[in-house]
């Protein structure tokens, strides 16, 4: 019975929670208590949109294959080319290594030219 009576709607919560505020907090120290509120949903913010891009980064870096490749070692020339690595005359252990390595890298430079 008591959840039919208790018809309260966003607006009003809204309401009740700053009066609240003002009450608890006086008006003296609500302007810092939004301004420490507004910092912290900024650097919610700036992170959030940091791993998004992260995450756009990580997706666009994905090698393209762009047909069917047969065999394991097609597909890993495939990845090293795209990846900047010569694969003449390499085992595929030294392929897989120097893609990794090329990967690592790009991000280490990416990261380091946005500081």
């Amino acid at each position: 019975m008591l959840e039919h009576s208790l018809n309260i709607g966003g607006s009003e919560w809204l309401i009740i929670i700053f009066l609240a505020l003002v009450l608890i907090l006086g008006t003296g120290r609500l302007p810092g208590a939004a301004r420490k509120l507004g910092k912290a949903v900024n650097e919610y913010n700036k992170a959030k949109n940091e791993i998004q891009d992260h995450m756009k980064e990580v997706t666009e870096e994905s090698p393209k294959i762009s047909g069917p490749v047969e065999t394991e070692r097609e597909k890993l020339e495939m990845i090293a080319r795209t990846a900047g690595v010569k694969v003449e005359g390499k085992t595929d252990a030294e392929l897989r290594k120097s893609i990794s390595e090329k990967i690592g890298q790009k991000r280490i430079d990416e990261s380091e030219s946005k500081k």
